[in-house]
Parts: C-alpha cells; structure tokens; sequence
C-alpha cells in the first residue's frame, strides 16, 4: 500500500486577524497545513517547531517584527534558503528583495490560490 504524500506547510505572517483567519480557511479547504503568526517575531518563533514550509506569506506592515525585518532574518537562516515568500501588501507595488513575489490587499481568492501552487505546488 502507498504511504500519502505529506501535506505541504503554508507559513502565514499577517497582524490583521480576520485576514489571517480567511487566507488559513481557503488554504487549509485545499488541503494545505497552515501555520498562522501575528508578526515577524512570532513567525521565527513558529518556524522553529514546524516543519519546513513550502512557502511563507508575508505582510509587510506588522508591528513587533514587520516583514522586511523577518525577511532579513529569514535569508540568514540555512534552513529556510529557497523557501519562497510571497509578500501580501496593500502599500506596496514591489515586490522586496528576497521576495518571490506580491499580491496586492485586497487580493482575489483565485489569485491567491494560483500564487501559492505556482510557489508551492499542489498538495496531493
């Protein structure tokens, strides 16, 4: 008998609850784990006890740790080297250096989606 496949880990880093919450349902109803952090602090704290994830998504402005401080630090971490962030902003119209990618607040849900199996792939 074939083992399944293990999910695919999503790292979600955005202040706003109710965005944090909706990107976490659409994700997990396509069958990705996610992992949620308020802020760039939290998310470090969070990477340390989940497995590697296939892919971050990433607000910008956070207080504690906002995202270009977190992608800094993240690009320092070996173990984190080719993990894509894809950075979820509504400020900005680039993407930073480091970053895989932007997509705009208020994104589009099929947008979304299409963005994280482009950078993660598709959960078997």
């Amino acid at each position: 008998m074939a083992t399944a496949a293990p999910r695919r880990s999503v790292l979600v880093v955005e202040d706003d609850e109710d965005i944090r919450a909706a990107i976490a349902e659409i994700l997990e109803g396509e069958g990705y784990d996610v992992v949620i952090a308020a802020n760039g602090s939290e998310a470090l704290e969070e990477l340390q006890h989940m497995r590697r994830p296939c892919l971050i998504l990433l607000d910008l402005m956070m207080p504690v740790m906002n995202g270009h401080e977190f992608l800094a630090r993240i690009r320092e971490t070996p173990r984190m080297q080719g993990v894509p962030v894809l950075v979820l902003t509504a400020v900005s119209t680039e993407a930073p250096p480091g970053a895989r990618g932007l997509l705009r607040k208020p994104f589009i849900v099929e947008e979304l989606l299409d963005a994280v199996q482009n950078l993660c792939g598709t959960v078997a």
